[in-house]
């Protein structure tokens, strides 16, 4: 291979992979690009499946990524419901699962996370799903309704998106939550028990501090058993009790891995032709001096970036707060950066209004992540903040007599 002209072959038929298909034609790959997916849709948006989607409000032509024609435009190779069974690193070449040889000059591992499985018994039966594709937003679609009744095992925020499209489409609601509070892992203690308030106020039944022993049912689940021995009925079950990096391709290979596949800056793995992007990945994130795995859109979009960049030659991209977002009921959740080594909490504006912003602040007053409802402006805001590694005044950022300008003013 010379320059631009050899085949990259990407693993992964996500938004990661779809995307890094893109950029690398925008950015001037001239040579064969194959995707590989292992569903039967083209690339297409994943977090609306537990808002739009259960709502009916969504469907696969509004999902998609792109549009159909598009891959054919760009001379893209699309090889659907298709799995990748192995790497042949020595070779340079994917194999199947049903033995054909995909030969690459580069190749992209966009293969994603699957959900955390609950290891307890019932779990098999019918009407149990998880929430990754397409395919199980129509289950749970198809299992919702007026008067019917989920029960949601992990209290994150897929588990809360779902219970909030839930109740919209009349679905009696209860949500099943190890830790003492929601979000546990993910949130500040004034957000969770925010987001607690509200679902509790929309209908929305909380087991907090429970346990799940098993799920029961004939044929199909009906109840799920709780360990001190109480059973809520159900008529379909929800696990959503965290997601686990699709590294076994990976592993299995001779790749580094450490809770996702371990990349550079460049979303290079330790074989040199070989790249890893999305939620697969344990990247660097400079502003904050560590590796980390995201799981988001934009960091999807970002290491497609920075790989295709890499690939074709470009300047790399300057690197990027992470961030995401959470859409339930009426409520726009925006979260900039990540709150490690925090100090304090500056909470700004008014949680009974659900106009809000919770700051996190390092010991030297550095902004390290913002949680945003309904506050667009403190969630840019707090963005630019957390780049720019200024520091604040709490007590301005508290005041919202005080405008975010003039906060980041100092």
């Amino acid at each position: 291979m010379s320059g631009t002209d050899g085949r990259v072959v990407i693993v992964g038929a996500g938004h990661a992979g779809g995307t890094a298909a893109a950029f690398l034609r925008q950015f001037g790959w001239t040579g064969e690009i194959v995707l590989i997916g292992d569903e039967p849709l083209i690339p297409y948006h994943r977090p609306p499946l537990s808002k739009a989607w259960l709502k009916g409000e969504a469907d696969e032509e509004s999902l998609a990524l792109r549009p159909a024609d598009f891959y054919g435009e760009q001379a893209l190779a699309l090889r659907l419901n298709e799995q990748v069974a192995r790497i042949d690193t020595a070779a340079h070449a994917v194999i199947l699962s049903h033995g054909e040889r995909v030969a690459y000059d580069r190749l992209i591992l966009a293969t994603g996370a699957r959900a955390r499985p609950l290891a307890v018994p019932g779990v098999g039966l019918q009407n149990v799903f998880s929430l990754r594709s397409a395919a199980d937003a129509e289950g749970i679609k198809r299992a919702l309704g007026i008067g019917r009744r989920i029960a949601i095992i992990g209290g994150g925020y897929i588990g809360l998106e779902v219970a909030a499209s839930a109740r919209a489409l009349g679905a009696e609601v209860t949500v099943i939550e190890r830790e003492a509070r929601l979000l546990a892992r993910v949130a500040s203690e004034p957000l969770s028990r925010f987001f607690e308030a509200y679902h509790r106020a929309r209908g929305v039944r909380f087991e907090l501090g429970a346990q799940v022993a098993a799920l029961d049912g004939t044929g199909a689940v009906e109840a799920v058993h709780l360990s001190d021995g109480r059973a809520l009925a159900c008529d379909a079950a929800l696990i959503g009790v965290g997601a686990l990096p699709n590294e076994e391709l990976a592993r299995e290979a001779g790749l580094t891995c450490e809770n996702g596949v371990v990349v550079d800056e460049a979303a290079r793995t330790s074989d040199p032709h070989i790249y890893a992007i999305g939620d697969m990945s344990c990247r660097p994130i400079a502003l904050y001096g560590r590796r980390h795995r995201l799981e988001s859109v934009p960091n999807a979009i970002e290491q497609a970036r920075q790989a295709a960049s890499d690939l074709c030659g470009k300047p790399a991209p300057a690197p990027e707060v992470p961030w995401f977002w959470s859409d339930q009921y009426d409520l726009k959740l925006q979260i900039a950066g990540l709150a490690f080594d925090v100090d304090r909490l500056v909470l700004r504006g008014d949680l009974d209004e659900a106009r809000f912003a919770v700051f996190h602040l390092d010991a030297r007053n550095h902004v390290q992540a913002v949680e945003a409802v309904n506050a667009p402006a403190e969630f840019m805001a707090g963005r630019q903040l957390i780049q720019q590694r200024k520091q604040v005044a709490p007590e301005k950022l508290r005041d919202m007599s005080v405008s975010m300008k003039a906060v980041a003013a100092g």
